[in-house]
């Protein structure tokens, strides 16, 4: 009896060792095929259409001053633009804080074209939006650059810390926090991969191809957007846009990714 129950024991653990080789064959595949299919969507990417209108609002004069956005200062100097998404967030002594690209794009907006904060940031959510459209094209403004935001100001110090805390608190009535998806390899919801951002080399992947172009919303989406949707879908209370709270995420996120070359605007499912 003993042996017939070892028998059947080791004939279970072999169908098991099969099985799960089974399943991580079809792992497998299904990433390989969703990679294909990802690549045959990147050579028509609809955000090149965004990136057009961008740099069309970029250079065009409007507001109550109708000026155009050319002299705005996104840390590099007034107007120069390649590299400058890819090194933010950063602090700006003019404004007094830490500001990601949406944050201080907004400033220009007010600062050089008169526009005030409801202006500028009217249907920021909607797709086809201008703050769509001019981050889409400031970011694409830095593809092939290298992701690197300073910590070199007390402040950027702080507001990383703070992103830092923010990513790994869990809270909310799912006791839930960004770490619970984002921090172990291999994870998955349906067919999205999740990035692990304590792994230098996947955060990278995912960080040098935001904003980007989202498949199943028919709109590019940018970096505030994607993570005030990650705190609706954690049920926490979401954070106004271009909050400090986002900006504090951005600057860890950024910094874990530094070194990755950008690729955006990339396209998700």
């Amino acid at each position: 009896m003993i042996a017939k129950r070892r028998h059947a024991a080791a004939w279970a653990a072999l169908a098991l060792a099969a099985g799960l080789r089974l399943c991580a064959a079809a792992d497998d595949h299904t990433l390989q095929e969703i990679q294909k299919y990802r690549q045959m969507l990147q050579e028509g990417n609809p955000a090149e259409l965004s990136e057009l209108r961008g740099e069309e609002l970029w250079t065009s004069p409007r507001g109550p001053n109708n000026a155009t956005l050319e002299r705005c200062d996104l840390g590099l100097g007034p107007g120069q633009l390649k590299g400058a998404y890819a090194r933010l967030p950063r602090y700006f002594e003019d404004a007094g804080k830490v500001q990601d690209a949406e944050s201080r794009l907004v400033h220009c907006m007010m600062t050089i074209q008169g526009m005030t904060r409801e202006q500028a940031t009217r249907d920021w959510y909607r797709a086809s939006s201008d703050i769509e459209a001019l981050i889409t094209y400031l970011a694409a403004e830095s593809k092939g650059e290298k992701i690197d935001a300073p910590l070199s100001h007390p402040e950027e110090a702080r507001m990383y810390s703070t992103g830092r805390e923010l990513f790994f608190r869990r809270s909310g009535p799912l006791d839930f926090g960004c770490s619970s998806c984002h921090s172990l390899e291999g994870r998955r919801i349906r067919l999205q991969e999740l990035p692990d951002f304590i792994e230098r080399r996947s955060a990278e992947r995912f960080m040098a191809q935001w904003p980007a172009y989202r498949v199943s919303q028919g709109a590019v989406w940018t970096m505030e957007r994607r993570l005030i949707d990650c705190f609706r879908q954690m049920r926490w209370p979401e954070p106004d846009y271009l909050s400090d709270a986002i900006v504090a995420l951005e600057v860890y996120l950024q910094r874990q990714a530094r070194g990755a070359v950008m690729e955006a605007p990339g396209i998700k499912r």
